[in-house]
């Protein structure tokens, strides 16, 4: 199994947890590792697709927080679910996992977007993740005017 193959089963994993909400989010990964994996995996990745989705679900609220101070315009509550679930994944990643080079998980958040979000959804998914790269600016600071 590669790396985007297990980011892809923490996107579905995640992606689920939002219908199930107040149950234990461990034992829901778990049901979903024993039932809807398509993919073959090892014990040792199946263990980075439980702990990583677990956590993820665990931080939640966390996330949703800090993509809505960078979101300009946007909150998470009127986010589209497959769109707001990969910018988890991605934000965790980036300010949460430290195993993740950043650019790796922004080209990965743009491609499960490819795959699962409507044709809007990749860029505005990479634009917004651009706001944790430059974390020295503020987002109101920005601008979208190209470089002279």
């Amino acid at each position: 199994m590669t790396k985007h193959e297990i980011r892809e089963e923490v996107f579905k994993i995640i992606f689920g947890l939002d219908f199930h909400e107040g149950e234990d989010i461990r034992t829901l990964v778990e049901k979903y590792m024993e039932q809807s994996c398509d993919i073959p995996v090892t014990y040792k990745e199946q263990d980075t697709i439980i702990n990583k989705a677990t956590e993820i679900g665990s931080m939640e609220a966390e996330l949703d927080a800090e993509i809505d101070a960078k979101a300009k315009g946007w909150k998470t509550r009127y986010m589209g679910r497959a769109e707001l679930n990969i910018l988890r994944l991605a934000v965790y990643e980036i300010n949460h996992d430290g195993t993740v080079p950043v650019k790796v998980a922004i080209n990965e958040a743009v491609e499960l977007a490819k795959l699962y979000c409507n044709d809007d959804a990749p860029s505005f998914i990479n634009g917004l993740l651009a706001h944790f790269v430059r974390k020295d600016v503020p987002a109101e600071q920005e601008t979208a005017q190209p470089e002279a």
